[in-house]
């Protein structure tokens, strides 16, 4: 048995052209939309229905780079650029989690945040301790959001409370867990977490790749976020062309079956654009964080005209919200300073493209994920803007647009994950 929604449907066909549909009706059967209808089909009229009126239907959102652990500490530290801010504020904090206790009280609030926000799926980073990562999966995955979790890995230039003792036991304890959760959960699966190529010896790395080619799994990291980082970058990978190079030497790059997504690529060179093609590599852009750590703005039009895969990233706790929506407009005002300020070659993106980047550019790194077309798992928010009023009459279009200027997720009346309503009540 399925389920059918009614009710004025948005979503982006491609990334120039979005479908509106008013008073019709989605039909999902398992996972699986079947179709989108204006008259249901008798074949469907069996399936409960859920009637959402004049509400808004919309694909769920992907988040495709988000910092767990630090989601107690954002808003904080914003007046420092990247380096100084991880060692004032993101390795104090991360230390932290070696206390279960102190884990799962803030695991329980960012994982309550993300099932109350408009995110359906999540690439995530948690710490290097397995239990609290381990933890986290757990609470992930009774909240009904489909993510990816990756167990951080440091060995060098980090404070020595972080650093794994060596990148052998730090190669033996990601392979312990990775053993331990990947067949665990029905939602929640590992990814192979380097924290970024400054912090990640030459052996750790090819141990993460040992790891990657053994159990198929995808890859997160980080790529060009601050001039700072690039200039470290070069100095510790003298033989490598390029950041992006960094990791392709160690097959960490989306190449040999590992699909991999990199946050922010705000400093990428040609060769840098180049391996990001080549490899399906998708760029999460962070727009909130970028501007708040002072990092600069990614050229996400350029990466667009190269067919780079991208996406969006909330990346609490550089960024201070999780809402995608937010990610959204600000994709757009930072697109409008990089072709005002930087170059005019790449316009700014539209509000479209940036609706696009945080459902189906994002949602493709999870599989058929992000469009409401026969075939892709269904995920749906259905948001009940009536409570943002207006004088004027308004088109699907524009309510959409307005949503996503003036919402803060609290308008978020239902949830589907895999065609399933989640609960959104706090866990007990």
């Amino acid at each position: 048995m399925g389920i059918v929604l009614k009710g004025n449907v948005c979503y982006s066909q491609t990334i120039n052209k979005l479908r509106t549909v008013e008073n019709c009706y989605l039909v999902c059967e398992g996972k699986y939309l079947l179709g989108v209808f204006k008259t249901l089909p008798m074949l469907y009229k069996e399936f409960p229905l859920a009637d959402y009126g004049d509400c808004l239907i919309i694909p769920g959102l992907c988040d495709l780079h988000v910092h767990a652990p630090q989601f107690a500490f954002r808003g904080l530290g914003m007046d420092m650029e990247l380096l100084d801010w991880l060692n004032t504020y993101t390795f104090p904090e991360e230390s932290k989690y070696i206390e279960i206790d102190y884990a799962n009280k803030a695991y329980g609030i960012f994982t309550e945040a993300l099932k109350r926000s408009a995110t359906t799926r999540a690439c995530i980073f948690a710490t290097l301790h397995t239990p609290a990562t381990m933890l986290l999966m757990e609470k992930l995955e009774k909240s009904g959001i489909v993510s990816m979790v990756g167990k951080v890995g440091m060995d060098r230039n980090c404070p020595d409370i972080l650093r794994q003792v060596s990148a052998e036991a730090a190669y033996l304890s990601t392979k312990a867990w990775i053993e331990d959760s990947l067949d665990k959960f029905e939602r929640t699966t590992p990814i192979i977490t380097p924290r970024f190529i400054p912090t990640c010896s030459d052996e750790l790395m090819r141990g993460f790749k040992k790891l990657q080619a053994q159990y198929s799994l995808p890859v997160q990291s980080h790529l060009s976020e601050n001039i700072g980082e690039v200039e470290w970058v070069s100095e510790l990978c003298p033989s490598s062309a390029s950041y992006a190079d960094a990791y392709e030497q160690f097959g960490l790059f989306g190449s040999e079956g590992a699909p991999t997504v990199m946050a922010h690529c705000v400093y990428c060179n040609e060769k840098d654009d180049e391996l990001l093609q080549k490899n399906g590599v998708y760029v999460a852009h962070c727009p909130q964080s970028n501007i708040n750590l002072a990092s600069g703005i990614a050229p996400v039009r350029r990466y667009l005209k190269k067919g780079i895969n991208t996406g969006l990233g909330s990346d609490v706790a550089g960024g201070c919200h999780l809402s995608i929506l937010r990610a959204m407009s600000d994709a757009v005002g930072a697109s409008k300073l990089y072709w005002r300020l930087i170059s005019e070659e790449y316009e700014p993106l539209t509000l479209n493209e940036a609706f696009y980047l945080g459902t189906t550019g994002g949602g493709s790194f999870f599989g058929k994920v992000g469009k409401f077309e026969p075939g892709y798992e269904f995920d749906a928010l259905v948001i009940d803007d009536s409570t943002i009023p207006t004088t004027n009459p308004l088109t699907l279009e524009e309510r959409l647009a307005r949503v996503i200027y003036c919402s803060n997720d609290s308008h978020i009346i239902a949830k589907y994950v895999r065609g399933e309503k989640l609960n959104n009540e706090p866990d007990k």
